[in-house]
């Protein structure tokens, strides 16, 4: 156990000892202190302080799920592209050891940033607007028609909403991850992997407009969870259904990179 930790440490000091690194932290922290300063400016510390917090997470949170999976796309594909790969795969470490500790760092990274930027936009706000209290969620409420009696505080509709991004965030870099070990270059597993995110939207709308059961089943359907904070259910779709959904091709995409790196030949 004591050699897994090690690993999955060296897999961290390859992350957090690279400028990029702290780049997307300081941009991340960077956009929160700008927003709620130009928001101060704009309109006064009359806005309450958790109104600010829930766009400048639902815009950032953006921001977030770009950097991890740009983080997890690189993650595999970087070895191949450096040539380090082979001297990865001549330690004592069995192959399935070094793409777990590969991954779980990943992960570490994902949730690293997403507390990150909950921490930043609860103290930010704090300081430029001060304490408002979170006994109702009633600005935040306007933003979801149909769910204007939602019975919780503005901290635990905030709360709601950053874990239900971080299961969709985790099925994202899940997906790059799994480019990463397909494709030998970093270049195109980071190209398809934001293709595949920032098209999301896209398709999610498209796929609005037709009316076939099968539909139901695709994944990104059921990325966008927070549509279901306050209500489990959103018309002939439930939170389960979405998260059994979810819970499905997560599991095909860990079986699919589990099978191609462990089958991949890096001899060439």
């Amino acid at each position: 156990m004591g050699d897994f930790m090690q690993l999955v440490r060296n897999e961290n000091i390859k992350i957090y000892f690279r400028p990029r690194t702290y780049i997307m932290a300081g941009l991340l922290i960077g956009f929160v202190i700008l927003i709620s300063v130009m928001w101060l400016i704009l309109d006064g510390r009359e806005t309450s302080m958790w109104t600010v917090a829930y766009w400048e997470s639902f815009i950032l949170f953006l921001l977030v799920t770009i950097f991890s999976v740009v983080i997890a796309a690189v993650s595999v594909a970087e070895e191949f592209t450096s040539g380090t790969i082979k001297l990865l795969l001549i330690r004592p470490w069995s192959r399935s050891k070094i793409l777990l500790s590969k991954y779980i760092s990943v992960v570490l990274f994902a949730a690293l940033l997403t507390v990150m930027l909950f921490g930043s936009v609860w103290l930010v706000n704090w300081l430029c607007f001060g304490l408002f209290p979170s006994d109702t969620v009633k600005a935040i409420q306007e933003q979801f028609p149909g769910q204007e009696n939602m019975n919780m505080s503005s901290l635990q509709f905030l709360f709601q909403f950053y874990v239900l991004q971080f299961v969709t965030l985790l099925v994202m870099i899940t997906l790059a991850f799994m480019l990463s070990t397909i494709f030998r270059s970093s270049a195109l597993a980071i190209g398809l992997a934001l293709f595949l995110l920032l098209s999301m939207s896209i398709v999610n709308s498209l796929l609005s407009l037709l009316n076939y059961t099968w539909i139901d089943y695709l994944l990104f359907t059921h990325l966008d969870l927070t549509r279901y904070i306050g209500n489990t259910t959103d018309g002939d779709m439930t939170l389960g259904f979405s998260l059994g959904i979810l819970a499905v091709y997560y599991a095909l995409f860990i079986a699919f990179t589990w099978y191609i790196f462990n089958k991949r030949d890096v001899a060439s």
